[in-house]
């Protein structure tokens, strides 16, 4: 009897791989630290958010490079993280990409105002008129305000569920991308802290970091 010697294939992780899993967690790790240094974050009305712009000019524009990181990664992150969580829970995957991909692709509409206020603020534009230019914002921007808030809070939940289901990441993980988006509305429209913003985000960007750390395990045969 001839013995045959299987010999195991030695797993390579591509360039493309390590590009999404290092990219993971930088979309929320952005938009957390955008959170903490938007400078009209407790603005009431228009007037404020001019007077905060005016005030802190440099932060302003460090919220437009860190919004145009989220817009370049946090969709592209999703949908790398789904693979983790697809084939255990396919609805709740289904629906979070539903909700999240809308709701983050509307970001770049609303950034769009903070583009404006820097601006204007550059262009050395009267008070009155940035004030004005800030009110008569269009319409497209309160729907895109919408979509966003309900499609990023909503789906991030339940893709936190799915990767819960999926068992392949630790609970606590994700647990803490499940309560992120939760704890930053409540921070948003409850508390007006940036702080705990801050906090929210990072937890999305703490349990995107474990799912990064899962699709490294994952042969590429599966992928």
């Amino acid at each position: 009897m001839t013995a045959t010697v299987a010999t195991a294939g030695t797993r390579s992780i591509s360039l493309g791989t390590w590009v999404i899993v290092v990219l993971l967690p930088v979309g929320p790790a952005a938009i957390a630290v955008l959170r903490l240094l938007l400078p009209y974050y407790t603005a009431t009305d228009a007037s404020d958010m001019v007077a905060a712009v005016q005030a802190h000019p440099g932060r302003q524009s460090a919220v437009l490079w860190l919004g145009y990181v989220g817009i370049l990664t946090l969709v592209p992150g999703l949908l790398a993280a789904t693979r983790v969580c697809r084939d255990a829970a396919p609805r709740l995957t289904a629906w979070a990409l539903a909700l999240a991909v809308p709701g983050y692709l509307s970001l770049g509409m609303l950034l769009g105002t903070d583009h404006l206020l820097w601006g204007a603020n550059e262009a050395g534009l009267p008070a009155a008129d940035r004030v004005g230019m800030a009110e008569a914002g269009h319409p497209s921007i309160d729907v895109a305000l919408a979509v966003f808030v309900v499609g990023h809070v909503v789906g991030t939940v339940l893709l936190g569920l799915a990767l819960w289901q999926s068992g392949r990441i630790p609970a606590w993980a994700a647990w803490a991308v499940t309560i992120s988006q939760p704890l930053h509305f409540v921070a948003t429209v409850v508390l007006g802290s940036p702080q705990v913003d801050f906090v929210a985000w990072m937890l999305t960007a703490v349990g995107m970091a474990m799912v990064a750390r899962e699709l490294l395990k994952v042969p590429s045969t599966s992928r």
